[in-house]
């Protein structure tokens, strides 16, 4: 890291305007579609920025001598370098950088939360500035690779012969198969569904992130040699003894966190509640917003969505395109303590989502049909804060409300599926359902299994569950290579 910083370019850059300079240039601000227009389509929201914009917001980027925006990103990008390469315009160079150690940066650009954990680092805010924009031109120089030039494969070394399995194609899958693939291994990937990208594409919408850009991520991983197999559900098509036949040395398990949670409250099993794991892939993965596809979905114009993240937010925005009239957030706690990110939030207000908070259902109200008609809302008030920091809520005595729904879509988080844990006798799950793991080495209790992302966490970001991959496959290929494994 220190001799990037110190070779001659990167010094000349430092000298071509004064610290003091660079903090005194204001954050850019992304370019987006209109509320109105964005409502009535599923464009992508954020535009992007051109190079003129790109290049001044790396001018603000001070190169620091001890770059403390690199302790937040779970992958380990070289942020100072790439982003000094986009401020010289050497973009393709930027690019290059970030897939050092990033199998998915135009995705990242878009759906990490940044704010939260580079951002957050960065020394402008120490000094009580506004960060510098990583997010934003990770995105550019991702997408200025795809839109101006042929896409550049990362060199793998040559083949060892070692064949390595992974379980699910969301992103810990792909970021592990990707690093393993850069280091000779023989990578198969298999996929349950029948669409590659998990969460990526049955989870976030195509406004946020649109599926041709997580095609183009998976492409590269292709070319690098990763296999894929759809429509094979291990445990269920294919056993891990089948695999272990097939001479799979170790296996990485990114199967996700696809089973939805509920509140357990009277109404649940009413026409037009659903999870938004449903919701969402009906519409991301099946098509069913589009006429020519014969998925079925409602589209509901009185729709609530029950939940506070980032999940909530999109399934009340993909709400909001299928011609929901009045389209809710229902949120036990304040605004402040709300786990979605700012821009997802100020993007649905703009789109004419109503926030309820501090409220909470108490129960579901059906018609003559079995459908949900109203919904009982108990009103909330914050209390002390509980162990996770946030101020738990409790319930203000006889406030309650009715409210007219005809759909409500529940998003109070996900747990694993049981499934693969259960087709792995003798592996160590924790209580909650997740795979018991070294945190440094994500390994199980079975050395030849080992496992990340949201089958480990139970339900996190896609760049967390991209840094389990790679630490994945750097302990896995340790371990082989010192014949551990």
């Amino acid at each position: 890291m220190l001799a990037d910083r110190n070779e001659p370019w990167r010094e000349a850059l430092r000298q071509s305007m004064k610290a003091k300079e660079r903090t005194a240039l204001t954050r850019v601000h992304m370019p987006e579609l209109d509320a109105n227009y964005r409502n009535k389509n599923n464009e992508e929201v954020n535009l992007g920025l051109n190079v003129e914009q790109a290049q001044n917001e790396a001018k603000r980027c001070l190169d620091c001598a001890n770059p403390t925006c690199m302790e937040g990103c779970p992958v380990g990008i070289n942020i100072p370098k790439f982003i000094k390469h986009i401020e010289c315009g050497e973009f393709l160079a930027a690019a290059a950088t970030l897939k050092e150690t990033s199998a998915l940066p135009a995705v990242c650009g878009r759906v990490c939360p940044q704010e939260k954990q580079c951002e957050a680092k960065c020394m402008h805010v120490k000094m009580k500035h506004e960060a510098v924009a990583i997010g934003y031109l990770e995105r550019f120089a991702a997408d200025y690779e795809r839109e101006n030039h042929e896409v550049a494969v990362p060199k793998c070394l040559q083949s060892n012969g070692i064949k390595i399995g992974v379980v699910g194609s969301g992103p810990a899958g792909l970021s592990f198969a990707g690093d393993m693939a850069k280091l000779g291994y023989e990578v198969t990937v298999f996929e349950a569904l029948h669409e590659i990208g998990g969460v990526l594409k049955y989870g976030i919408p195509e406004f946020r992130l649109p599926n041709a850009i997580v095609d183009v991520e998976i492409e590269i991983l292709r070319k690098m040699g990763v296999r894929f197999i759809k429509n094979c559900i291990v445990g269920k098509t294919i056993s891990f003894e089948d695999l272990n036949e097939q001479g799979y040395r170790a296996l990485f398990v990114a199967s996700g966190a696809g089973l939805p949670n509920f509140m357990n409250i009277p109404g649940e099993n009413l026409i037009g509640v659903m999870s938004s794991n449903e919701y969402l892939t009906r519409v991301n993965l099946m098509h069913a917003s589009d006429s020519s596809f014969d998925t079925p979905i409602t589209k509901g114009k009185r729709v609530a969505v029950i939940g506070g993240g980032n999940t909530a937010m999109d399934s009340v925005r993909t709400a909001k395109r299928l011609g929901a009239e009045r389209a809710m957030i229902i949120y036990r706690r304040s605004e402040a303590e709300m786990p979605a990110r700012l821009e997802e939030v100020k993007h649905a207000k703009e789109e004419g989502v109503e926030f309820m908070t501090l409220h909470n259902p108490l129960a579901y109200m059906g018609n003559e049909h079995g459908r949900v008609c109203q919904m009982e809302l108990q009103k909330m008030e914050l209390g002390e804060p509980d162990a996770s920091g946030r101020r738990s809520p409790k319930a203000i005595e006889g406030a309650v409300e009715l409210i007219d729904v005809d759909t409500v879509i529940v998003s109070v988080g996900v747990s694993p599926n049981p499934l693969v844990p259960s087709s792995l006798p003798g592996i160590n799950m924790s209580r909650w359902g997740t795979i018991e793991v070294n945190q440094e080495t994500m390994q199980s209790s079975i050395p030849v299994i080992f496992a990340g992302g949201d089958i480990v966490r139970g339900g996190a970001t896609v760049i967390l569950a991209m840094g389990d991959g790679r630490r994945a496959a750097a302990a896995m290929h340790e371990q082989i290579s010192n014949g551990a494994l």
